[in-house]
């Protein structure tokens, strides 16, 4: 009985600290993605590269990571060598942001992952542990893509996330290995208004989210366009 109070009380707290979006209010100075600091790091990243016989200043991660996550920037390879110090609004000194490298064969270029997109998944995944692992469905969206049952997980209201591209409240999807996505299809289907290029059927179209953006949509799963020229998830 005091295991189960304990663990309660442990998970109350976890919501409390995480929800399932972000503050509407000022954000913190360590919270802004400065252009600056972009460059900065972005600047590092090719000295080192440069002195390193084309060797890049990123962690090792398994191959089968989330393509967005998978190149982030290892700051002990250049600071302080080739920048001062660690950008504010990094992770690892309390910013928001893990600073990741996109298109590391032809093109690397510095990359933003907004992590308090991972917590509103957090937040889910604490109730899923807690139904033993396991999200009722209420509806299936896509083969293999599901909206899960968040009232019988014990939320009141469906959670969702705040999108780093639009500042709309975004909701999530979980796959049939019960893993936690965002839905990105408002944003998506938004970008698509704006978008000049030619987007394919079966082209993964998600590039047109942070093709002008320092932000990628990390946590999410693959989309494409349907005959109608809207965004659907990609499925096998």
């Amino acid at each position: 009985m005091k295991k189960t109070a304990i663990f309660l009380f442990a998970l109350f707290i976890s919501l409390a600290l995480t929800g399932c979006a972000y503050p509407t209010g000022e954000r913190a100075q360590n919270e802004i993605p400065y252009e600056d600091q972009l460059m900065t790091v972005t600047n590092a990243v090719e000295r080192y590269q440069e002195a390193n016989g084309g060797l890049l200043p990123i962690k090792t991660r398994d191959m089968d990571v989330d393509q967005y996550i998978k190149y982030p920037v290892d700051f002990s390879k250049i600071v302080p060598e080739y920048t001062a110090e660690i950008p504010t609004t990094a992770f690892e000194v309390g910013g928001v942001y893990q600073y990741v490298l996109m298109d590391v064969e032809e093109n690397p270029s510095v990359k933003l992952v907004d992590l308090r997109v991972a917590e509103g998944i957090r937040s889910v995944n604490v109730r899923k542990s807690a139904n033993g692992g396991r999200a009722p469905i209420a509806e299936i969206v896509a083969d293999n893509v599901y909206r899960f049952n968040h009232e019988a997980m014990g939320f009141r209201e469906e959670p969702r996330v705040q999108s780093p591209y639009s500042g709309q409240m975004l909701p999530m999807v979980i796959s049939g290995r019960g893993e936690v996505y965002i839905d990105y299809s408002i944003d998506l289907y938004a970008a698509i208004q704006e978008y000049d290029g030619e987007l394919q059927e079966g082209q993964d179209i998600r590039f047109i989210l942070y093709e002008n953006s320092p932000i990628v949509p990390a946590y999410s799963l693959p989309y494409t366009i349907d005959e109608n020229g809207e965004p659907i998830f990609l499925t096998d």
